[in-house]
C-alpha cells in the first residue's frame, strides 16, 4: 500500500540496531495515504489533471462538429474521413487483455482509517468466504497503528463496498488477511506457484496506485530472489525477503494487489518499489523498479494466519554483519555475512558454525551480505535442512543444518 496524499515522506534515521541485521535497504514500502491536510490541494490537482482532459477533448469534438456539419453523436454523424470499424474483438488467449479480464473480479481496493490516520491499498480475494490478501503495512498504515486499530472498507470490482475485519498480521513477511462477511458471488483468485517463474517472463499487476481502483499494468521480471529489505521494527527484527523484481508500473496504492502469469494466476503480492524521491513532500512514483513478495513464501503464513495461529519463521540463530574486505592473500573481494555471535543452542551453533564464520551460501543461493541471509533464510520454513557454504580463515567448507524456529 502506497502513499497518496501527501506524496511519500523522506525516509527517516534508523537507531543503531544489533549486528545480525542490516542496514535499511532503499527499498521502501509504498507508505499509507494520509489524507488529513493538505489533501484539498492534492485532490484538487489531481481533479483539475482530469477534468483539463476532459474539457480539451470536449473542445475539440465540438470544433471539428462545427467544421465538417456533424451531429456530433459519435454514432450518427457522418465525416469526410475514413474509418476502420473491426468492431470489440474477443481478448486473445494468453493476452494481457484476456489476464486482466480474467484477474479483476478477484482484486479489492482497501480503505484503512484509524488512530487519525488514513490509508488505501489493494487486496487479492482468497476464497468464496470472503478471506483477502493484502499487506501487513496496508492494515496498519505502514506501522501507524496497530491491526486492532484498523477500520478496513473493501471496494470490490462490481461497486460493493464492505466493512471488513482483520484477520491477523504478520509484520515480518508484510503479510495480512481481513475478511468480510455475508458477500456472495466472490471470485477467488487461481494461486499459481512463483517457483515456475523465469527472467524475462511477462506478468501483470492490477492494483489500486493512487487511489485509481482497477488499474492493470504489464511487465516482465526484470530479476528473481532480488534481497529487499523494506522496514525494521523497534527490536531491530527485519521485514526482508527475496522478491520478484518487475518493471511493470507499481505506484503507490498498488501494496498487496496481485502480480500474476499469464495464466491469470497469483504469483507474487506487490509491496514495495525503489523511487527517486527525496526529500519532504517528494514525489514517489514507478521508475521500472517493483518488487513483489513471491506467493510460494507466504503460503504458510497464510494458513498459520487463517488457522488464527502466530506466525512462525526460520532462523539460524545467529548476529551477523556485512563482510566485506579481501578473502585471504588473494585478490579475491569477499562478501558475505559475518557471523558476529551464535546462540547456544542455536541450528548454527549445533552444526559447527563459529563467532568470525563468513557465510556466502545457503544451498544454492548466493549470499552478499546480511539483507540477502535473512531474506534467503525468509524463504524457507523452520525445520527445512539446508548446506551452507561458509569461509573459516580464508578456507571455504560446507555443512548441514536443519533451520530453528521463532515460535
Amino acid at each position: 500500500m502506497t502513499q497518496v496524499l501527501p506524496p511519500i515522506p523522506p525516509a527517516q534515521p534508523v537507531p543503531p540496531v544489533p549486528p545480525s541485521y542490516p542496514p535499511p535497504s532503499l527499498e521502501r514500502p509504498p507508505s499509507p495515504q494520509r489524507r488529513p491536510r493538505r489533501a484539498g490541494f492534492a485532490v484538487a490537482v489531481l481533479t483539475g489533471a482530469l477534468v483539463v482532459g476532459g474539457g480539451a477533448g470536449v473542445a475539440g469534438a465540438a470544433l471539428y462538429d462545427a467544421a465538417s456539419g456533424g451531429s456530433g453523436n459519435g454514432t450518427g454523424g457522418t465525416s469526410s474521413l475514413p474509418v476502420v470499424d473491426n468492431g470489440n474483438r474477443a481478448a486473445a488467449s494468453g493476452s494481457v487483455e484476456s489476464v486482466a479480464a480474467a484477474v479483476l473480479p478477484s482484486v479489492v481496493a482497501l480503505d484503512v482509517s484509524g488512530g487519525g490516520a488514513a490509508g488505501s491499498g489493494s487486496g487479492v480475494v482468497l476464497d468464496t468466504d470472503g478471506l483477502i490478501l493484502t499487506n501487513d503495512h496496508v492494515v496498519t498504515l505502514g506501522g501507524e497503528i496497530s491491526a486492532d486499530q484498523a477500520e478496513v472498507t473493501v471496494s470490490f470490482n462490481d461497486g460493493r463496498k464492505v466493512r471488513a475485519t482483520v484477520v491477523g498480521t504478520d509484520p515480518l513477511t508484510d503479510t495480512a488477511l481481513v475478511k468480510v462477511d455475508g458477500v456472495d458471488d466472490l471470485t477467488p483468485i487461481t494461486i499459481g506457484k512463483s517457483s515456475n517463474l523465469d527472467v524475462g517472463e511477462q506478468v501483470v499487476a492490477i492494483g489500486s496506485p493512487f487511489g485509481l481502483d482497477a488499474t492493470v499494468t504489464s511487465g516482465i521480471v526484470s530479476a528473481l530472489d532480488r534481497p529487499v529489505e523494506v522496514a525494521r521494527d523497534a527490536n531491530g527484527n527485519a521485514t526482508a525477503y527475496p522478491a520478484i523484481q518487475t518493471d511493470a508500473a507499481i505506484n503507490p496504492g498498488n501494496s498487496g494487489g496481485p502480480l500474476v502469469n499469464m495464466d491469470g494466476q497469483l504469483v507474487g503480492i506487490n509491496a514495495s518499489i525503489r523511487s527517486t524521491a527525496s526529500g519532504q513532500g517528494a514525489e514517489s512514483g514507478s521508475i521500472g523498479l517493483g518488487f513483489a513478495i513471491p506467493i510460494d513464501e507466504v503460503l504458510p503464513i497464510i494458513e498459520q494466519l487463517r488457522a488464527g495461529e502466530t506466525p512462525t519463521h526460520a532462523r539460524l540463530g545467529i548476529q551477523v554483519s556485512d563482510a566485506a574486505g579481501q578473502a585471504g592473500s588473494s585478490d579475491t573481494t569477499l562478501t558475505g555475512a559475518r557471523i558476529a555471535e551464535l546462540e547456544d543452542g542455536s541450528a548454527a551453533a549445533d552444526a559447527g558454525l563459529k563467532q568470525g564464520d563468513v557465510i556466502t551460501a545457503i544451498d544454492d543461493h548466493r549470499i552478499e551480505g546480511t539483507e540477502g541471509l535473512i531474506a534467503t533464510v525468509r524463504s524457507y520454513r523452520p525445520g527445512d535442512s539446508v548446506k551452507v557454504t561458509y569461509l573459516r580463515d580464508g578456507k571455504e567448507s560446507t555443512t548441514e543444518l536443519k533451520l530453528g524456529s521463532d515460535g
